[in-house]
């Protein structure tokens, strides 16, 4: 069965193909991945032979793989991507994420495509244009409120994916240059060196110091556990978790977490939900309790699923501080005191913020109530200080050992045939297989016995994928019948079943574009539309865009430019709001959208704000050396298939 947006879909990222098997295991409905080359996370690359045996663990409860490859691409490095789209499709990938809109010129093979965040779709038009050129699934912008989703789900058929959970970028994804600018690393090529979390100083117009080394730029992150009933009625139909760069224990602990939320509104309010189903198979038990605040966050905020919020902002630190114990009550030698209710455990993991405002960790060797012996003392702890921690090592040492199991279950059918018995299994998705064996009848002599060892044989699931919701007996009378032709039977009909389930798995279809060709929003595109080969220009031209300017990567020009744009506004943050403040008088007259200065270092940033639609766009150009980076290399890949 395709999938469609009332098939709910949890997508979990994974940094490797261990990590993708745990998020599976864990409940993950879909898993996103990086292959060799070519995806937004450079850091994060697998073989295709990874990926195969991530897919084939995955379509054992039929979830399914996406890999990204959503860099732009240099017209050197398009034929190797069409090879690896071809490795990709042949080892079973069900949809490649994708931003550069030239592989939609190349000769691939029929695999569903997925409209990165990276394509930067953050309006109906660009949604509908999206969806009628072929793509399936559009990542939204994380930017997007619930209005602006549902009006989106309203205009199109593609199904919609939106983030829910972790980290979130500053500017509009694929809307950002300011790495590229200033070391020659692309976020658009997937190597983004994350200048945003640096710390800045905020001048006003007048050069007047507003906030000194903080991070101005660094958002906290993204938690949309309060609003998911709300996204399902606004038309997601995919419900993404970011983190291809996140521990193991974080997407454990996410994933669980979410798949519990989603099962607890499918289960619960069957009345509003009962068209909607999970997309994958099988329900999943947990060794420990899911808290997405025991792992990497940076606080949490719903971002603008509800309209602009006051605080979204992580400017303190762009470090995860975790959950605040309590203040310092005391300072001895080799030990600190900390006024708390919370039960600390050795190996635990603690930081507080320093005189100079830096965050600084440290581990806990021993705890003997309120005392902590750290492994270092620090030198400059005080008194009055908030200490924090950032490591529950008790709850950490759970999610290091074997944390979930994902059972399908069967409905078990036992019964006589003329010349033995026969055995049938049934799974949620009505794959069914049948064993059967001749065998001589035998009166059972203890009647009960005998039918709580077939019971408890029947049972014995342990080791598969599967587990028994219900074991039915038709025979005749009880007979006794041996535990090895039962155990026969069940591995018979179990092997059938896991074959069947196999055979029976459809990977979604390609989706084709319209005809004739959707004519594009705009025909003039900027720099901003990241056209970087010859495939995507002609994309463009093919949909009726007449004037194409080269992408920012491929600019030499030293313009100031928007390096970044953002829907977070340093005004509004410091209560300096045109449209907050109405027009009142305050003691420097009416509030105007007065540029602002970012400093940081030699580098000075110009903030321009446009108030009507609600964005500030922070202004630099390139760096002189930038200018001196070669040119990418062909890439070609002729590793052996798996």
């Amino acid at each position: 069965m395709q999938k469609n947006r009332h098939h709910l879909e949890l997508l979990a990222p994974a940094k490797n193909a261990d990590f993708g098997i745990e998020a599976i295991n864990h409940g993950a409905d879909a898993v996103y991945i990086g292959g060799p080359a070519f995806g937004a996370r450079a850091k994060a690359p697998n073989t295709v032979a990874d990926i195969a045996r991530l897919v084939k663990h995955a379509h054992r409860y039929h979830a399914e793989v996406f890999v990204a490859l959503n860099t732009i691409f240099h017209d050197n490095e398009l034929e190797g991507a069409r090879e690896l789209v071809q490795q990709l499709y042949e080892i079973g990938t069900d949809a490649l994420i994708i931003q550069d809109m030239g592989l939609l010129e190349l000769d691939l093979p029929p695999i569903q495509l997925h409209a990165s965040t990276q394509t930067d779709i953050r309006t109906v038009e660009k949604a509908v244009f999206l969806d009628q050129v072929g793509f399936s699934q559009l990542v939204l912008a994380r930017e997007l409120d619930l209005n602006t989703v549902k009006k989106i789900a309203d205009a199109t058929t593609a199904n919609l994916e939106y983030f829910i959970h972790g980290a979130l970028c500053v500017a509009f994804s694929g809307q950002c240059y300011i790495s590229h600018a200033h070391t020659g690393r692309s976020a658009n090529r997937g190597e983004c060196s994350q200048e945003c979390r640096l710390p800045f100083t905020l001048e006003d117009q007048q050069g007047r110091i507003i906030g000194k080394d903080k991070h101005f730029l660094s958002m906290k992150d993204n938690d949309q556990s309060a609003n998911l009933r709300a996204l399902i009625q606004a038309g997601v139909s995919s419900f993404k978790i970011e983190g291809r760069y996140k521990d193991l224990p974080y997407v454990k602990n996410a994933t669980a977490h979410y798949r519990q939320l989603l099962d607890e509104i499918l289960e619960d309010m069957p009345q509003e939900y009962s068209k909607y189903a999970k997309s994958s198979s099988g329900t999943c038990s947990y060794t420990f309790t899911p808290q997405p605040e025991k792992t990497f966050n940076r606080s949490a905020t719903d971002y603008f699923a509800n309209g602009r919020q006051a605080d979204i902002g992580a400017f303190d630190t762009p470090k995860f501080s975790g959950e605040e114990l309590g203040k310092v009550t005391k300072v001895g030698k080799d030990y600190f005191e900390v006024d708390t209710n919370i039960e600390l455990h050795n190996g635990d993991g603690v930081c507080f913020f320093d005189v100079h405002k830096e965050l600084v960790g440290l581990r806990v060797n021993t705890v003997e109530g309120k005392r902590l012996y750290p492994n270092d003392m620090p030198e400059d702890i005080r008194r009055g200080m908030t200490v924090f921690r950032n490591r529950d090592h008790a709850f950490m040492r759970l999610l290091e050992k074997e944390s979930a199991q994902r059972k399908i279950a069967v409905d078990i059918t036992f019964y006589e045939t003329s010349d033995g018995y026969a055995l049938t299994i049934t799974d949620d998705n009505q794959f069914s297989a049948r064993a059967t064996c001749e065998a001589e009848k035998q009166a059972a002599q203890n009647t009960e016995k005998a039918e709580s060892s077939l019971r408890e044989n029947l049972n014995k699931l342990g080791g598969t994928d599967f587990s028994a919701r219900s074991i039915s007996l038709h025979t005749s009378q009880p007979w006794f019948i041996p535990a090895s032709v039962v155990n026969n039977l069940r591995r018979d009909a179990i092997e059938q079943l896991t074959e069947t389930r196999t055979l029976g798995y459809e990977r979604p279809t390609r989706r084709a574009a319209i005809e004739p060709p959707a004519i594009y929003l705009e025909d003039t595109l900027t720099y901003l539309a990241n056209v970087y080969n010859r495939k995507a220009r002609a994309f463009y031209q093919k949909h009726g865009v007449k004037i194409i300017a080269a992408a920012y990567e491929a600019n030499k020009e030293l313009d100031e430019v928007p390096l970044m744009i953002t829907k977070h506004c340093l005004r509004f943050s410091h209560g300096l709001c045109p449209k907050e403040a109405k027009g009142v008088i305050g003691v420097q007259g009416t509030v105007t959208a007065e540029p602002m200065t970012l400093i940081s270092g030699n580098d000075r940033y110009t903030l321009k704000f446009d108030c009507k639609p609600c964005e500030m766009h922070v202004m630099g150009k390139i760096r002189k050396p930038v200018l001196q980076l070669a040119q990418p290399q062909p890439v070609h890949f002729h590793a052996k298939r798996p």
